[in-house]
């Protein structure tokens, strides 16, 4: 089950924290704040009014806070909008598909900027938080990227410690804070929470102990392929099933698929994207892949037809990963590979 409109009603619509100033046009209360993230700091003077959002991660956190109306645009984006926040979505500008220029951020006039990956406010993403701090703009990023990950080499990071939702969590919490919207934050983490226990309640960890999964996130040529110890190794962990490349703690290691055939999985969990920056993008085109390419044919899920079909954003740490927790534990149980 996706976030309801109606927990994004509630959100917006329910106190928790809000941005007035002080009587006289004075500071507000508990500003100025300073939020330390991927090992560099952002002091906020007061609540953001004019918030950019640089990846769809952080964006579906900031829209489901209720925050659509102090947000001034947003770029990156994988999929489309998570259900029930397509209205507080449309009225957000969204600057590009993929990272916007750094000038066309500025021109938002931006008083905050936050991003999912550490990349995107990196060079050779929209720019180096180095040049929003000479402007005057804080930048947050993701936790998540960063905590326990290995950040330097030229993939997409190596985990050095396992990734929990505690840490999803805590981007939830930093971002109500950054907005004086606590309460609506904890809010979303509960419920949250809940969805997680209540999907992994249904499933008897002991029984889908034997199964293998296999995600694939992108790129038919040199697949991306979950390691251990990211966003699908939550979902893998939380429902007491394998990884088949659990013995790598890069984030996406490229894999051929003769590595692929040989480890044989149960199930295969797929990105469903629809940006356009990789081959195979889509949840059609890999299937196509899988069923004609004579590697992976004959590949146990895929002659079994054992798909499960999960948003990039899902298979990313952010809020979606629960969505990911959800729909696994429902494909387990629908290829009796679990009750």
């Amino acid at each position: 089950m996706l976030l309801s409109t109606a927990l994004a009603v509630t959100l917006t619509s329910c106190g928790g924290g809000s941005s007035a100033t002080s009587s006289g046009g004075g500071k507000a209360a508990g500003y100025p704040l300073t939020l330390t993230s991927c090992g560099k700091k952002a002091e906020i003077k007061a609540p953001p009014q004019r918030a950019v959002s640089l990846d769809q991660g952080s964006t579906e956190i900031l829209l489901s806070l209720g925050l659509a109306d102090r947000m001034a645009g947003t770029g990156t984006w994988t999929d489309p909008v998570l259900k029930g926040l397509e209205k507080d979505n449309a009225k957000v500008d969204r600057l590009a598909d993929s990272y916007p220029s750094f000038e066309k951020v500025l021109a938002q006039e931006p008083d905050f900027v936050t991003a999912s990956f550490l990349a995107t406010v990196s060079k050779g993403g929209v720019a180096d938080r180095s040049k929003f701090a000479e402007l005057g703009v804080p930048a947050y990023v993701s936790p998540s990227d960063c905590a326990g990950k290995d950040n330097s080499g030229d993939g997409d990071g190596r985990r050095d410690k396992t990734l929990t939702m505690d840490t999803v969590y805590g981007e939830v919490r930093d971002l109500a804070k950054a907005f004086g919207v606590e309460k609506r934050g904890e809010r979303l983490i509960a419920d949250l929470k809940g969805r997680v226990a209540k999907a992994t309640k249904t499933i008897k960890k002991a029984d889908a102990s034997g199964t293998t999964l296999l995600y694939w996130f992108a790129n038919s040529d040199a697949p991306y392929i979950a390691g251990c110890c990211g966003a699908p190794g939550i979902i893998t962990r939380e429902l007491g099933v394998k990884n088949v490349f659990d013995d790598t703690r890069e984030e996406w290691p490229q894999i051929n698929w003769e590595t692929v055939a040989d480890r044989d999985p149960d199930v295969l969990v797929i990105g469903d994207l629809t940006r356009k920056s990789q081959t195979a993008e889509s949840a059609k085109k890999k299937i196509e892949f899988l069923e004609s390419n004579p590697v992976t044919k004959n590949l146990t899920a895929v002659k079994k037809k054992r798909y499960v079909l999960l948003s990039g954003q899902a298979m990313n740490p952010t809020i979606r990963t629960v969505d990911g927790v959800e729909q696994v534990a429902d494909a387990l149980r629908e290829f009796g590979l679990a009750k």
